[in-house]
Formats: C-alpha cells, structure tokens, sequence
C-alpha cells in the first residue's frame, strides 16, 4: 500500500497523523488495523508504517508455543540440490524433506559468504545494515579490532534474543571459524558451541541430538550449522567415485590443501584458468561431500521423528552461500554475487500444514520476521519496524509477493559489490572498487552471461538508485 499525505510543515502535528492512520481499515479485511511506529532516533521525525493483523495470512500456520530448530548447510547452493533440479543424486534426504515443507524455488543470500550472510539471519538486517561485513572492524599494521553485532550496531535486536524473552531455551551448536561468538553470534543464546573451526555435522548435529535428548520437552529454538561441503572440510572418499563418473585424469589428490592454494591464487590473481578435467574433479569433490553432509541431516532428522519432534517443531533448513566453479572465472565463494553463489535453499516445514513450491524470489533475510510471525511471539512494532525482512506467512497463504532483494559482499577487504535483484528477473551488479556494472536479463540470460547493460541503461540507472535507497532506508 502507498500512503501519501500533504501538510503544511507549520501545521503538521505526528500526534495527529498517527491517530488518523490507525483510524485506516483494510477494504474487505476491517479486522486488520495499521500500526505506526515513530523513528525519531533516525534523527528526524519520520514514521514507518507497519502493517497489523493477520491480514493475507492463514492463521492455521501460526505454531504459537512450538520449538524452532534452523539448520544451515555452508556452502550449499540451490544450484547442487536435487528438488532445485541438480542432475546428480547429491541431496536424497533434503529432497525428501523438501517434499513436506514450504520449498521457495528462489531464494536469495544477502551475502556470498557466512559472516555477513548469518548475522543478517539473526538481526533481518542487510550487511551494511549491521555492520558485521569483516571479521575485522578496523585493520591495519597498528590497529586489529574484531567485529562485534553489539558495537557496530548496538540497536539490533537478534532473534535468538526475542525468543529467550518470550520463555525460550536458546541454543546453537555450529562449525565455528566465520560463526564464532566474538562477532556477536552468541547474543541471546543461553549456550552458543563453536569449539572447532570449520567444524561440520558430524560434530555439531552430535552435540544437538546430545542436548535435544535431555531438555526435548522444554520449549527451544536450536540452531545447528556445519562447514561440511566447505572447501575446508575433509572429504570421505568413499563418496567421490559416485559423482566423478570415469576415473580421473590428472595431477590433483583432492586434498583440502590443494583446494585452500587453489582458494589464496583465486584471490590474489582474481580470474583463473584451469583444465576440464580439475573443474570435473572439484565439483565432484564437493558433490560427495553434500552426499555425505545430507547423509547426517537424514540421521538427524530420524532422530527428530523418534522423539517426537517433528509433531511440534518449526523446521527451517537454508545455506549462507552457494560455490562458484569457474562459472564466471573464478572459485569457492564471497567474491561475487552471481547466482551460482547467492540462490540458496529455503525449507519450511510447520507440522500439520500442507506443503507448497513458492515460485516467487524471497530472501533469507526474510527468515526472523517470518519464524517469528509463525510462533506468534511478541516482538513488538519497533523491532518490525528495524527489520529490512518482511514475514513469507503470506506467500506460504497462497498470497502475492512483489520483493526485491539486495546482496552485498567486502569479502576480505578485497571485494566490494553489491547486487539488486527484481522480481520481475532483472538483476543489477555494482562492483565500487572498479566502478563496473553489470545489469543481467535472468528470464533470458539465467546464468549471467549477457551483460545487457548497454542496450538498457535507463533501467540499470533506475536499479542503482533504488538498490541504495533500500540499503539506506530506516
């Protein structure tokens, strides 16, 4: 809805447009009123109108009471899964899962790597929004300074924070490294794992069945994340040969070493070549570790059955960013925002509630306002009000969605892009250190090899303007 009001500035009183808006009703839908939440912090008097009610939603979605377990696959991107239409049987139990949930076919990271991409999970704020876009705040030869959420930006308020405060027990075990607590994560948990680096689901979907076992009856939100299909992450060879097909011809062992050199080259040296051959053999190497890691959901989620969990928990499972193999000249993730690297996975499953496949783009910077509107927990306006995110309760309704959305990476002080994506299919790429820019047709040009930015430079004009008016937004 737009809402336009014209006053002289002498005559303007918020007191009185406040009342006059939430005096609005909805035609057709009386019941749902407008509420109105001031920003004077923003340092002036602005307002932000925020939608009330259940309006477009299905209330028999709303889980009020139920536990909530997220479970964050890193990096796994929509491109390797095979509901999202991966050739190869990588994902047998994800898929099986996905045909009982929510399944948005296009999802969209806010980042290209898992810093950035898990706090704007836990805040529904854009990296730049947040702040947390480095591990570090300020670098250099005299000065080393982590990034913390609580100093960057004091304000944000985390979900795992709502949660505790409407009575839940706030859990997370993860992979560490990108994910440690000193950047922020741990704010609202009343436990937060990350004791190895790079750790995957062998440990930490161990430690949350360990802890579900004991404390399943308490209401919980538990957060449980691996680095199992990260470059980092050992491989169990086992798997290799079902995804390489005929045997391998070349120097490479697959080993993590190898990989992680081939990782440090990329980004000093930018766009690299290599044979046929050594792509075939990295993305086989992480296909079967997909296999394996997808293995490990399927046990956990055995387990979830067997204590009756899935009878009365909200389940979302996602990635923070997908891989690149030389789609666009270069490997792993964090450097771009291709779509190779940024369409990520979005499952949810509400017991009870009958599946459906959400063609419409989305974003996981979506995912606070939407588990919190699903349990129905108090949040209050102010927070709706801070979240860049909006709740997908009404597409999950069967209801109309017209969302934009924005990714943004720093990768290590060496990449600075950000991207805008329409949900009419055009997507709009800033690179600001080298000023390039890019504008893609994906209803045409899927896998962004057409830069039509020549032939539409109007349009890519108006998609500049509005990508920083989002991002600038209160």
């Amino acid at each position: 809805y737009r809402f336009d009001y014209f006053a002289p500035a002498n005559d303007f009183r918020e007191e009185e447009l406040v009342s006059f808006i939430e005096g609005i009703r909805i035609l057709g839908d009386p019941a749902r009123k407008i509420g109105v939440v001031s920003k004077s912090d923003a340092g002036s008097s602005a307002l932000k109108i925020v939608p009330g009610g259940d309006g477009g939603v299905d209330t028999s979605l709303k889980r009020a009471g139920q536990n909530l377990i997220i479970i964050a696959f890193e990096p796994l991107g929509a491109n390797h899964i095979g509901s999202y239409g991966y050739a190869k049987n990588t994902t047998p139990n994800l898929d099986t899962f996905a045909a009982e949930a929510f399944f948005f076919e296009n999802a969209v990271s806010p980042s290209s790597w898992s810093l950035p991409v898990f706090m704007s999970w836990f805040t529904s704020l854009y990296p730049s929004r947040h702040g947390v876009v480095n591990k570090y705040s300020r670098y250099s030869e005299k000065e080393k300074v982590i990034a913390n959420l609580a100093e960057l930006s004091p304000s944000a308020i985390t979900l795992a924070k709502v949660l505790k405060d409407n009575g839940y027990r706030t859990v997370a075990f993860t992979g560490g490294s990108s994910l440690d607590p000193e950047y922020g994560f741990a704010q609202g948990f009343d436990e937060y794992h990350a004791e190895e680096s790079f750790g995957g689901f062998d440990a930490t979907m161990v430690q949350g069945l360990d802890w579900l076992i004991k404390n399943h009856k308490e209401k919980f939100f538990l957060f449980i994340q691996g680095y199992d299909v990260h470059g980092k992450y050992p491989l169990k060879r086992e798997h290799l040969g079902r995804f390489l097909g005929k045997p391998y011809q070349g120097p490479s062992k697959a080993t993590e070493e190898e990989y992680w050199a081939l990782r440090d080259r990329n980004l000093e040296s930018g766009e690299i070549t290599l044979p046929a051959e050594e792509i075939r053999l990295l993305k086989a190497v992480y296909d079967a570790k997909i296999y394996e890691a997808d293995r490990r959901f399927g046990e956990f989620t055995a387990r979830l059955h067997d204590l009756g969990l899935f009878e009365n928990t909200v389940i979302v499972v996602s990635s923070g960013s997908g891989n690149e193999y030389l789609e666009h000249g270069r490997i792993d993730h964090g450097h771009s925002l291709y779509e190779e690297l940024i369409h990520v996975p979005l499952l949810i499953r509400i017991p009870g509630a009958k599946n459906r496949r959400i063609p419409e783009l989305v974003r996981t910077v979506d995912l606070m306002p939407t588990v919190i509107d699903t349990l129905n927990v108090d949040s209050g306006n102010e927070l709706k009000a801070r979240m860049q995110g909006v709740s997908l309760l009404p597409l999950m309704s069967g209801e109309t969605m017209a969302l934009d959305a924005v990714s943004e990476t720093d990768y290590l002080n060496r990449s600075f892009k950000k991207s805008l994506k329409t949900n009419d299919g055009w997507k709009f790429i800033v690179s600001l250190d080298s000023e390039k820019r890019e504008l893609y047709n994906l209803n045409e040009d899927p896998h962004e090899i057409m830069n039509v930015i020549s032939q539409q430079p109007r349009l890519a004009y108006e998609m500049e303007q509005k990508l920083f008016r989002i991002l600038k937004s209160e």
